[in-house]
């Protein structure tokens, strides 16, 4: 497994499970198992996901196989907004992440959006940092100005920015911001998050045969070729093992400026993050 390292020293899989949407309790540690079995060894929850302690449930189950050590993996969880209004209520959250979880620690935890007191909420994550209880603290949903204005008043800079990048959505501009900062970027819904209609795409079906694999695949190795952590949701064993078959070919230069074409510039297709009452709504009002 391919690494990179972030801001803090440690080293982190630049290729994960996401388990967004994966409600079903069994379900979800199914899924995380297999993935383990399969090699993964970054997965991606959150407090809104509702699956932290199937995650943390799955994760026991593997260090007790003996499928690696607890040192060996990567798990991602996130502060949802309503609690981010200060420090003492992010704080709170952490421990209930970790309660919820049954784990010591988070090797990364994230402000989940950029909505609330975002800056007390970051107090709160830089606490719970220095006291060990995250090896790293990072954001998601940061759009540029966000991000920048974030790093450039904070005592520790997000790891991390975790945001909507794929063929349709590049996110050129936001990379670069991310690159002059030193935040690793993250991509969640990297296969285009159901929509898009990416299967049916001439580009990608052509480039996917040419190297005898998936569209799927093509557009996971397209994000890694950049330097971009991918952590595409599955929920099905066989789709938790394609996306890990993605380190035995790459892209040519061309194959992926020709991808880059397909870029839409706009994203926000499902998660409407400029729209008011969807900010309301996270906010529960």
């Amino acid at each position: 497994m391919k690494t990179i390292q972030l801001n803090t020293g440690a080293q982190m899989p630049m290729l994960g499970l996401g388990v967004f949407r994966i409600s079903d309790k069994k379900q979800c540690r199914q899924a995380v198992l297999h993935a383990i079995r399969t090699g993964y060894r970054l997965i991606d929850t959150a407090t809104a996901y509702t699956n932290e302690d199937a995650v943390g449930d799955a994760v026991r189950q593997a260090i007790d196989e003996g499928l690696c050590t607890r040192e060996e993996l990567f798990i991602t969880s996130k502060v949802w907004v309503t609690d981010m209004k200060n420090y003492d209520t992010t704080r709170r959250a952490v421990e209930k992440s970790l309660k919820t979880s049954g784990l010591e620690y988070f090797d990364l935890y994230l402000e989940h959006q950029a909505m609330n007191d975002y800056f007390a909420a970051w107090r709160g994550l830089e606490g719970a940092y220095k006291d060990g209880q995250v090896r790293a603290i990072g954001v998601s949903n940061f759009y540029p100005h966000a991000l920048a204005n974030l790093c450039e008043c904070v005592e520790i800079r997000p790891a991390v920015d975790q945001i909507e990048i794929h063929p349709f959505f590049i996110q050129r501009e936001a990379l670069v911001n991310m690159k002059r900062y030193g935040v690793i970027p993250e991509a969640w819904a990297p296969i285009g998050g159901g929509r898009y209609s990416p299967f049916k795409n001439e580009i990608l079906q052509r480039i996917a045969e040419a190297h005898g694999k998936t569209v799927a695949q093509v557009m996971l190795r397209w994000n890694l070729d950049r330097g971009v952590v991918v952590i595409p949701k599955a929920a099905r064993l066989e789709h938790i093992e394609e996306n890990f078959n993605v380190w035995d070919f790459t892209l040519t230069p061309d194959e992926n400026k020709e991808i880059e074409t397909l870029d839409l510039g706009l994203g926000g297709q499902r998660t409407k993050h400029f729209d008011p009452d969807f900010v309301r709504m996270c906010l529960g009002k």
